[in-house]
């Protein structure tokens, strides 16, 4: 079972908490990890791209000249494609690009980013992030105790709105919280920095 150093919120050690083995400690499976990722990727694109065709453009309720006798291809509208100012054909339409990977997958792929962060040695566990007022001064110097000096998430558990506060505005600081934890910002950032009630609910959720 893997274990980590458990910080206080000075920097100072309290000790070693236990890591559950089935989410932290397996081997990782980078295939599914990128599935994932492209998966997130997919469902954050708008798809609001669109173009006017023949019915959406100004203009082009009349025929442009007769059907024969006059030597020219017939015509039935100056919007249809083949005309300066006509309507597009095949160009893209609004859509939704956001499709699911099984359960299984998904779980094993979140995994799979938390084992590699204990392996990596980049998961730093607090035992609690307290603040009195919302200060963003404050949970800078946290980081600065822990060392922490790269793009980190943060993960909170719930009812911790002080912290999550105080970090939002720190350029290199994504905070989510425990329920909210995915693969693309754990893989987005060089470390993680989670509390210990936190790691209780990811705990109890994946295991």
């Amino acid at each position: 079972m893997p274990t980590v150093a458990l910080f206080k919120q000075d920097g100072s050690k309290n000790g070693e908490v236990q890591l559950n083995d089935t989410i932290f400690g397996i081997e990782p499976n980078n295939n599914v990890i990128f599935d994932a990722v492209l998966m997130q990727r997919a469902s954050l694109r708008q798809g609001t791209h669109a173009v006017k065709n023949r019915s959406a453009v100004r203009g082009g309720g009349k025929k442009p000249w007769r059907q024969k006798g006059t030597g020219r291809a017939r015509q039935g509208s100056i919007r249809s494609p083949q005309w300066v100012g006509g309507g597009t054909v095949f160009g893209p339409t609004p859509r939704s690009y956001s499709y699911k990977l099984p359960r299984k997958v998904r779980r094993l792929a979140i995994k799979s980013v938390l084992s590699q962060k204990v392996m990596d040695e980049s998961l730093v566990v607090v035992d609690a992030l307290g603040f009195e007022q919302p200060k963003t001064k404050e949970f800078a110097q946290v980081l600065s105790n822990l060392d922490i000096k790269t793009k980190v998430l943060v993960v909170l558990e719930d009812g911790n709105e002080a912290a999550a506060l105080a970090a939002r505005n720190l350029s290199n600081v994504t905070v989510i919280p425990a329920k909210g934890l995915n693969v693309l910002d754990v893989v987005n950032n060089d470390k993680m920095l989670i509390t210990q009630g936190a790691l209780s609910q990811v705990e109890e959720v994946l295991a």
